[in-house]
């Protein structure tokens, strides 16, 4: 222990700071520890309450006259005894109330009759009247009973992950230096890293939290500017123009007027400082000389000297509007040296060209002096003693409120309030006992975890609301907290909206809703959502959610293979993940419909994705909004960054990018690839031989594949146009492209054009897949069959309120599972 606290010390050591790591960081992290061991699934238990026997209205389907006959003349055939295909005996299946005993099973069988996956393609099938009426009667009886619970679900409680943890100190301590880049990378559960069952607590992490803490708190009392984080533009973030190219960390501009660019969108106007690193490779008489621009505008020239070793600084001070900005170098005195020369070894020596490390902004300058937000909080220090110790209370006090995002309690400010007390006594500054204060603070459980908790003295969530009758008279409700749940209080809501949208705490209109208890009012939970996401820092929707629900976190681990797709490189790389990043959120800012995901006749392209893409008109490193004519691109099946994420390094995968579809556009996800079945070789020089789709069929031919491979396939056929890199083809090498599918319900289609009309036909699906998705991230858990009654209300508001992404927002944080929490046993 000695040790470790020896580690995490710093530049401030001492008692005082010993005693703040040992009381209100080590000792209350076995609590953190205890929480993270809690097995995961913790909180997916089941519903203790039975729902009864399915009950059947007159004039509706029943078991014994709609259902049982269809199984026993389609299914029970294959499906039955010890040797049941797939372990399901339906033979045993006599009477309805095995619905509810076996629900998993009934949902399996549902889910593949909707389909048409089942009976398999050479079997008698059922009419498309009985499909229906037999998985409509499966549907009804499970979702009725689930609905007769009223469970809202519960969520284990859960720290904040690392984007979270960055947000949070941005917004609390006014420091952008994202200390958790440094943290073990976010375990992944239902899609997403921040579901309270995987979030776990490491010995390192704990580490990691006791090592920040102190510098985030030293950090928050410098002066403002001396504490900007840099925007920084590497190799990998910048786009190349013009024989520009990438060499390990750095760029390369060898020809006139070769260039690399970035943009950057200014949150707010204000003086700025543009850093570009760099060197030359000398050749000729002349230094390497660069032109800086923005908005394809010249704002300097500058001599480039340095070399490798040894790069040179350029700071460019820029006065800059808020708003999307275009910068870029240019090199514009390229020289070759003919001449021969023994003594030169190196050919490329003949060469002067211009090395690009970085690009980098730095601001909202405000002057050297100009005091921290912490700092101007705090004020002048008193130096009456009394006074002092009144002016910690009362800044601690909003400190906590803040970082606990709750009221702050009397004992948390006393303890708070006693370190600041104890490191004057034994000679430390008044801002130096804020620090250790400030670190205890972000070490303890009530910052690192999301509590969502009925917590005593704070106001409870029992509120009466209003609601008008046919007749005009008003009917009083109230909301109660139940042995078997409870409602969030308004604290707790505020923090989940925040967390949602922003992947940060509240603001402070968030907390004063919550102090006068409004935000149990629907209306007032729905505007607030409305509000924030037209706030710049809803860009976290976009970085967190779409990145991992499109896999843009993937796009920059793919390799390509360089000699079969020439022109992949870095630059085109970020273009991708751009023109993807842009394109939800135009959706998100414009409140444009969802199904815009699945087609649309609009995209976000600079130059060189637009070369990509076989697209003319567009011409300079700047993206803007591009409206599309065809039917080759529309929509995000037909991005490269999702093209590319879902291919392999040598080819195309039509089964990586089937899969995809199903699992995050229509909501069937497929179970994992039966053991000892080898994969599809990833070039022709395999065991199969053919092209690819006669390779596909002869794999499908194992039994234990086809069933999967029949629903995956088809789809990832149908994008086949595209290569491996997102580009248009209509032959793979001397074969031409057939992108024609058949899905197992009978629907035909060539291309993707005919494949996204199919998708549109299914809207149903997409709208319930993207809703769980999304209500996934929203709460930190994975839905459960009790979820599925208010997963139907929420998809019927969406298409209620014209399929609009604010529809789906607000619908969600409306819903039961949102504001309502179980509460699990001993709780």
């Amino acid at each position: 222990m000695k040790n470790r606290l020896n580690r995490v010390r710093g530049k401030h050591n001492g008692s005082v700071r010993t005693r703040v790591l040992l009381l209100t960081c080590l000792l209350p992290a076995t609590t953190l520890l205890y929480a993270a061991a809690l097995p995961q699934g913790h909180s997916q238990k089941k519903a203790v309450k039975s729902a009864g026997k399915p009950e059947t209205k007159s004039g509706e389907a029943s078991f014994g006259h709609d259902v049982l006959p269809v199984l026993q003349k389609y299914c029970v055939s294959c499906h039955t005894g010890k040797s049941a295909q797939a372990g399901i005996d339906l033979s045993v299946m006599k009477d309805a109330s095995g619905v509810l005993k076996d629900r998993g099973t009934w949902d399996l069988i549902a889910q593949n009759i909707a389909s048409g996956h089942m009976p398999p393609a050479n079997m008698p099938a059922p009419t498309s009247a009985q499909r229906t009426t037999l998985v409509s009667w499966v549907q009804s009886t499970t979702t009725a009973a689930d609905c007769k619970l009223k469970d809202p679900g519960h969520v284990t409680l859960r720290r904040l992950n690392r984007a979270e943890y960055n947000n949070t100190v941005r917004d609390l301590c006014g420091v952008d230096i994202s200390p958790a880049d440094g943290f073990p990378n976010d375990d992944v559960g239902y899609g997403f890293d921040n579901i309270g069952d995987v979030l776990s607590i490491s010995p390192l992490l704990m580490e990691k939290y006791l090592a920040v803490a102190g510098k985030i708190a030293h950090a928050a009392f410098q002066p403002h500017d001396a504490m900007l984080r840099p925007i920084r533009f590497e190799p990998p973030r910048l786009t190349y123009v013009n024989q520009s190219t990438r060499a390990g960390d750095h760029a390369v501009l060898p020809a006139m007027n070769s260039e690399v660019n970035c943009d950057y969108t200014f949150p707010a106007a204000g003086n700025y400082t543009l850093r570009v690193v760099g060197w030359q490779s000398q050749a000729g008489p002349e230094a390497a000389k660069m032109q800086v621009k923005m908005d394809d505008k010249e704002i300097d020239a500058r001599n480039v000297l340095g070399n490798q070793r040894d790069p040179k600084t350029y700071d460019i001070n820029i006065t800059v509007p808020a708003g999307r900005h275009h910068f870029s170098v240019v090199f514009t005195n390229p020289f070759h040296d003919d001449t021969p020369n023994p003594n030169r070894q190196q050919p490329r020596n003949r060469d002067r060209k211009l090395n690009i490390k970085e690009l980098a902004l730095v601001g909202p300058l405000q002057g050297a002096e100009a005091p921290s937000p912490l700092a101007k909080q705090l004020g002048t220090v008193p130096t009456d003693p009394a006074a002092r110790s009144a002016v910690a209370r009362k800044f601690l006090s909003d400190f906590v409120r803040r970082a606990y995002r709750r009221p702050a309690v009397k004992e948390d400010v006393d303890k708070l309030v006693h370190y600041v007390d104890l490191a004057q006594t034994q000679g430390e500054t008044f801002q130096q006992g804020i620090e250790y204060a400030i670190t205890a603070t972000l070490c303890s459980p009530k910052f690192l975890f999301r509590i969502e908790t009925d917590v005593p003295g704070i106001p409870s969530a029992v509120k009466t609301t209003a609601k008008a009758t046919g007749k005009g008279a008003v009917k009083t409700a109230v909301l109660k907290t139940t042995a078997n749940k409870f409602y969030l209080n308004d604290y707790a809501l505020a923090s989940r909206l925040s967390y949602f949208l922003w992947s940060s705490m509240p603001d402070e209109e968030l907390f004063g809703l919550a102090a006068q208890g409004k935000l149990q009012d629907p209306a007032v939970l729905a505007a607030q959502a409305k509000r924030m996401l037209k706030d710049p820092r809803s860009q976290a929707l976009s970085d967190n959610f779409a990145g991992q629900w499109l896999q843009l976190r993937s796009l920059d681990g793919v390799s390509p293979d360089l000699k079969r797709f020439s022109g992949f490189d870095d630059g085109l790389r970020q273009a991708m993940k751009t023109e993807t990043e842009m394109f939800f959120q135009s959706i998100v800012s414009e409140d444009r419909s969802i199904l815009d995901f699945i087609d649309a006749r609009y995209t976000f392209l600079n130059e060189q994705l637009a070369k990509h893409y076989g697209i003319d008109g567009v011409q300079g490193g700047d993206f803007r909004r591009v409206t599309l004519t065809g039917d080759q691109r529309g929509g995000i099946l037909t991005q490269a960054s999702l093209l590319t994420v879902t291919s392999n390094p040598t080819r195309t995968s039509p089964v990586k990018r089937g899969k995809w579809v199903m699992e995050n556009l229509l909501g069937t996800p497929l179970p994992p690839a039966p053991p000892g079945v080898p994969p599809l070789a990833d070039d022709n020089k395999g065991p199969l031989v053919g092209t690819l789709r006669q390779r596909m069929e002869q794999h499908r031919a194992n039994p234990a594949c086809a069933s999967c491979h029949a629903r995956m396939d088809p789809i990832g056929f149908g994008l086949e146009n595209y290569d491996a890199v997102g580009k248009w083809r209509i032959a793979d090498g001397e074969t031409p492209i057939d992108p024609s599918g058949v899905l197992p319900d009978g629907a035909k289609f060539s291309g993707p054009a005919q494949l996204k009309q199919i998708l549109l036909r299914k809207k149903s699906q997409f709208e319930h897949c993207l809703a769980e998705k999304m209500m996934t991230y929203a709460l930190g858990r994975g839905l459960e069959h009790t979820d599925r009654c208010n997963m139907d209300d929420i998809v019927n508001t969406v298409q209620k309120g014209g399929d609009r992404f604010s529809a789906l927002v607000t619908a969600i944080v409306q819903s039961a599972p949102f504001r309502e929490q179980r509460r699990d046993q001993g709780e």
